[in-house]
């Protein structure tokens, strides 16, 4: 679970993103391949650390970009380096006048930094090492020393002790020195103030990355990020850059929108003033439905279409006196359409999930602009994209877009459209039946796509017949009699068949299927039930998996950021997610390694025998 406990509300949250993986630094070669002179040697372990202290920065900077290569992917030596005391003299180094000397320690760090010892990461915090590595960055001025400065900021911020750390040091410096300035983003727009070729594309996806494993922490950290001047609208910027650059699979990409899903949870409560956007509850006459009376007694209207004037089904933003700017950005048209066209282009697994994440995170909540977008998704027929997701083989795009379904079914002409042309998807992504596909699938994702059926199939009679008319009661009543199923499974299982049979209209034609009630009955332990279409569960999933693996050989070694992996401690649904740490329950971007780059190796350092 992400943060404080929160009341229950309507909507369901995707999961905040997940750690990511850092990047590992070496230098070239000293020698250019040549072999060593015969009478020299390598140094032990302790002679290197030894020399990192010596007065001649020669010798300085050799020892610290031969520990650079020494730790290369070797954790036992970066164990031993810590164990040595090596890592505060390295930290200090940083602070040296000459690049040669700052640079190799900064590479060493790097690679030290990288990996599942957590210790290491411990140990550069506790001698300062963030505010130090800030230091250097705002006085770096070339694209390789603030490269290897925001890899290890990035592979530092995958532990979860040292995420505020970076917030309350780093944020600022990362925003300010590289963010703006490499984005292209002015704070005056002109003319030539247009998207255009990202430069120092490497700086930014490591920066970015950082940003997205920290925006997977708590509420606070997430506030300082959408208030720091500048930084939501140059991240716009440049995902709608590598957009235009036909470039929206990228790992820059990737890790911006992941941010920005992250920042997108729970939004409408946690930016300033965010009374002013919240909406009335319901009225009772909306929220009958076969759950308002007992199980079995409910009354339905005869196929009837929502209760919903067809002139309304165009809704427009509010008009602005003046440009939206910072966090407002985030709920406004021009973001909504970013992740209507990444829906459409992308290929990458976690950008899509991103971004039917933030897709989710928006609709969820009472509040004037979800209602909005849930529109607005409409009228840019994102629908039938979010539905296609349904069909992708990676289980947390399926995941995610059921999610986003069920916070878009809120509004009743999205619910109509949404029985109609995903509820055949929904149900072959159930177990049982001849189409074993989600077999495999997590609890929480069987039981966030019998959520989102419920919520569609409430006070909807077509699309309770489309379920029926797509084998949907057969994988339900397996799922409730099987005996292999989980009880969270078993209880969502139950509230949908408790949901169909509700209506009148289709028991007979049920029975002559061969159905009886009891099929239909499911003790439920007492479990409390959920309110279709009008109960919101606000826990959330970080979007981001540790143990998630990218699908393309990424070009950069990275360690561990916000995985888009969610934590379960939430209710059966989560509606608003996080892109960060393994929970279920949240929504942010995506899951946990993100890329590697492979890291240049140092040459030996030789000591004359």
């Amino acid at each position: 679970m992400i943060g404080e406990e929160v009341p229950p509300d309507q909507y369901y949250w995707a999961p905040l993103a997940q750690h990511e993986r850092g990047s590992l630094a070496s230098l070239d070669s000293l020698r250019k391949g040549m072999p060593p002179p015969s009478n020299w040697r390598q140094p032990e372990l302790p002679e290197v650390i030894a020399m990192l202290g010596f007065r001649l920065d020669a010798v300085k900077s050799n020892a610290a970009a031969y520990l650079q290569h020494l730790c290369y992917r070797n954790d036992k030596v970066k164990t031993d380096v810590r164990k040595l005391k090596g890592i505060p003299i390295l930290v200090g180094l940083l602070d040296h006048p000459k690049k040669e000397v700052h640079l190799g320690a900064c590479g060493a760090l790097k690679n030290i930094s990288f990996g599942r010892d957590q210790d290491n990461k411990i140990a550069i915090k506790n001698c300062d090492g963030v505010p130090a590595l800030v230091r250097l960055l705002r006085k770096a001025r070339d694209m390789d020393l603030t490269e290897v400065i925001t890899g290890t900021l990035w592979n530092l911020s995958s532990h979860d002790s040292i995420k505020m750390e970076i917030v309350d040091h780093a944020l600022h410096a990362l925003t300010d020195e590289v963010i703006i300035p490499h984005s292209g983003w002015e704070r005056e727009p002109n003319e030539d103030c247009k998207p255009r070729h990202i430069e120092w594309e490497s700086v930014l996806t490591n920066t970015a990355g950082c940003l997205r494993n920290v925006s997977s922490e708590r509420s606070e950290a997430r506030r300082k990020l959408r208030e720091c001047d500048g930084l939501v609208d140059a991240l716009i910027f440049i995902v709608q850059a590598e957009i235009g650059q036909k470039d929206s699979d990228s790992k820059l990409v990737e890790n911006c929108v992941c941010l920005l899903r992250n920042l997108s949870y729970q939004v409408h409560r946690e930016i300033p003033q965010a009374e002013r956007y919240q909406e009335a509850l319901p009225t009772v006459a909306n929220s009958t439905g076969p759950h308002a009376a007992s199980c079995f007694g409910a009354k339905k209207g005869k196929g009837k279409k929502p209760t919903e004037d067809p002139a309304n089904d165009t809704v427009d933003f509010p008009k602005r006196t003046s440009p939206a700017r910072g966090y407002e950005l985030l709920f406004q048209p021009e973001v909504v359409r970013i992740y209507i066209s990444l829906l459409k282009e992308s290929k990458t697994p976690a950008i899509l999930e991103a971004s039917a994440g933030a897709i989710q995170n928006l609709c969820a909540g009472r509040w004037t602009y979800g209602r909005y977008i849930r529109s607005a998704l409409r009228q840019e027929k994102a629908l039938s994209a979010i539905a296609e997701l349904l069909t992708s083989e990676h289980e947390r795009v399926v995941k995610a877009a059921s999610g986003a379904l069920r916070n878009l079914a809120v509004d009743a002409r999205n619910k109509e459209l949404i029985g109609k042309h995903a509820i055949p998807n929904l149900v072959k992504n159930l177990p049982g039946g001849q189409q074993n596909s989600s077999w495999n699938f997590s609890e929480d994702t069987v039981v966030s796509i019998l959520n989102t059926i419920n919520e569609v199939i409430a006070e909807n009679l077509e699309a309770a017949k489309k379920l029926r008319e797509t084998q949907g009661i057969e994988k339900l009543v397996l799922i409730n009699k099987s005996g292999n199923r989980s009880e969270k499974e078993v209880r969502a299982a139950a509230l949908v068949l408790q949901t169909i049979w509700g209506y009148k209209e289709l028991r007979k034609p049920l029975e002559k299927e061969g159905w009886k009630k009891s099929d239909f009955q499911v003790n439920l332990n007492n479990a409390s039930r959920s309110q279709s279409s009008h109960s919101y569960d606000d826990s959330t999933l970080p979007l981001i998996d540790r143990n998630q693996k990218s699908d393309k050989k990424p070009d950069r070694e990275e360690i561990p950021m916000s995985n888009m992996g969610s934590n379960t401690k939430s209710l059966d649904n989560n509606y608003s997610t996080l892109n960060e740490r393994g929970d279920h329950n949240r929504t942010l971007d995506r899951s946990g390694d993100l890329g590697d780059m492979e890291p240049l190796k140092g040459a030996p350092l030789m000591q004359k025998i």
